[in-house]
């Protein structure tokens, strides 16, 4: 069962556009991460890194790695929620956390996480948080530090790896 909406956990609200569905009539599993991605940008801009202030100081914000998790599908005209977690960071990164919700739901119907890096677009290379946004980051994480574990966090893809066999394997006269 998911926790309510916590006052520590910033959101982000959109509503799934004509244009984002598929032939299923199902939210087209690219604009999940689009919905992911506009959420992040607001979470970017509540850590202290508007537009304004990316400009002036090149700094930006780089994702370096993204999962996703579709556990149901909406359509056309839902109203998603998008909570937000900081799950880690250090002097240039963050690993965030990202639950959807459609309709007021209560279960999530879609999970994701974002490695991102904060940048000196000058470069670009990778550069320590400036020491006002690395506050409010901390400032973030640690007023979430009660939270349940994030439930569909850390999840690896795959299938057994089958090894191929040789020739001659499991003949008698091998």
């Amino acid at each position: 069962m998911h926790m309510p909406h916590h006052a520590s956990v910033p959101c982000y609200h959109d509503t799934v556009r004509a244009e984002w569905v598929d032939y299923n009539g199902h939210l087209r599993d690219a604009f999940y991460m689009l919905i992911f991605s506009f959420a992040t940008d607001a979470l970017i801009d509540e850590i202290g890194l508007p537009d304004s202030v990316r400009k002036e100081r090149r700094r930006s914000i780089y994702t370096l790695e993204a999962h996703i998790n579709y556990l149901h599908e909406i359509k056309e005209g839902a109203q998603v929620r998008i909570d937000m977690r900081v799950l880690g960071h250090d002097a240039k990164r963050l690993h965030l956390y990202l639950e959807m919700f459609a309709d007021n739901g209560v279960e999530p119907v879609a999970a994701g996480e974002q490695m991102l890096l904060h940048v000196d677009t000058s470069g670009p290379r990778a550069v320590a948080f400036d020491p006002d946004v690395e506050a409010h980051v901390r400032a973030l994480a640690e007023a979430q530090t009660g939270l349940p574990a994030a439930r569909f966090a850390g999840r690896g893809i795959g299938l057994p790896v089958r090894t191929p066999r040789k020739e001659n394997e499991g003949s008698e006269h091998a």
